[in-house]
């Protein structure tokens, strides 16, 4: 061992400051690995590459304005909802597919209902709100459901769901916000839960012998009530 001089074992000890350690030596703290990047699954994958069809039947009376209007049915169903559609001439059936681009599994459905909203009768313009939006609904229903009636009786009944020139039915649409159309006996309606519970309680008051005045009275009162509460 080194020898000490009494001098140095008189000296005080003095305090020492202390030494600054530096942050990127030990004390960094270890970087954690990136996470895995995976992209999205398709559709097409979610559903275990499996191919989905619908078929909707085609009634005699509508082949014409179905040829006529093909363009305006092909187009959204094909660019926009990225299905596969073809209209078999000899089982009379609009046929539906998805493929590999669809990009929501529930698209073959949406334009299975906007085909048949058309094939009820409404204008593609009415029936591809069905593609675009998801609280919408059609409800059919007959004259004889709410109340039974024949010959002379019946042909009023239905005169006074239109009204003169469709007044009445206009009435209707504009003040529920749906869309309505009468086929023979046939009634169909388009439109969200609510909307269409408020049409179909009108139209039913029609059928049962209610003056229009008394309905409308009724279907105002209605409509503001729903109005304020959304």
């Amino acid at each position: 061992m080194p020898k000490v001089s009494k001098k140095d074992a008189r000296t005080p000890l003095q305090e020492v400051a202390p030494v600054p350690m530096d942050s990127n030596t030990d004390t960094a703290e270890p970087v954690e690995p990136s996470k895995p990047q995976f992209a999205p699954l398709s559709a097409y994958q979610q559903n275990g590459k499996k191919i989905e069809f619908r078929r909707v039947t085609v009634p005699q009376h509508r082949l014409t304005p179905l040829k006529n209007s093909w363009m305006s049915l092909y187009t959204p169903v094909t660019e926009n909802m990225k299905l596969d559609m073809r209209m078999n001439l000899k089982a009379k059936k609009v046929e539906l597919k998805t493929n590999a681009d669809t990009p929501d599994a529930s698209s073959v459905q949406k334009a299975a209902d906007f085909v048949q909203a058309f094939l009820l009768g409404f204008d593609v313009a009415d029936a591809i709100a069905l593609l675009r939006l998801d609280d919408l609904y059609v409800e059919v229903f007959e004259v004889k459901d709410v109340k039974t009636l024949r010959g002379e009786h019946l042909s009023r009944c239905i005169g006074r769901l239109a009204g003169k020139n469709g007044k009445t039915k206009f009435t209707i649409e504009n003040a529920t916000k749906t869309r309505i159309v009468i086929a023979d006996t046939r009634i169909h309606i388009l439109g969200s839960y609510q909307n269409i519970r408020v049409a179909r309680d009108a139209l039913c008051g029609l059928i049962l012998g209610s003056p229009p005045g008394k309905v409308y009275s009724k279907l105002r009162s209605t409509a503001s009530r729903l109005n304020s509460r959304f």
